[in-house]
């Protein structure tokens, strides 16, 4: 899915799940190493943003034109009730604005795993993302 591709080019301290945390929750490397999320606790629900990015001249824009930069791309994630360890939630496209159901899980090889889709997971792709525990610069660059 090219808008999974697209939403994952465009998150100091190492981050871990405290006790009590999803698994998901820290600072996740895009599968191309050109963006970093930053997954957490946003009320009842986990969301995340675009933390960190990897560009040479300015910040990369959204189609309205705003900074990347804490642009929040993975929104309204709860449990599924039918596999745990599994989140339910939406990713959003930053070039389109188009919204995906996605799906959120660790892998065992503690690898986080993002399947964007439309409609049922049957028709979607899987991005596998490593944690990140480098720093980010100033304007969200990464090093």
């Amino acid at each position: 899915m090219a808008a999974l591709c697209a939403m994952a080019v465009g998150l100091a301290s190492p981050a871990t799940a405290h006790a009590g945390e999803p698994d998901i929750i820290g600072r996740w490397m895009t599968k191309d190493h050109d963006g970093v999320f930053e997954i957490s606790q946003c009320g009842q629900e986990v969301c995340g943003k675009l933390a960190g990015l990897r560009y040479t001249t300015d910040m990369p824009r959204d189609k309205r034109g705003e900074p990347e930069c804490n642009l929040p791309m993975l929104n309204g994630f709860t449990p599924d009730p039918e596999t745990k360890g599994h989140w339910n939630g939406h990713v959003t496209d930053p070039d389109t604005g188009h919204v995906y159901h996605a799906k959120l899980w660790v892998s065992q090889s503690g690898d986080l795993k993002l399947r964007g889709f439309v409609a049922v997971p049957l028709f979607g792709e899987t991005e596998t993302w490593t944690r990140y525990t480098g720093d980010i610069g100033p304007a969200c660059k990464l090093p």
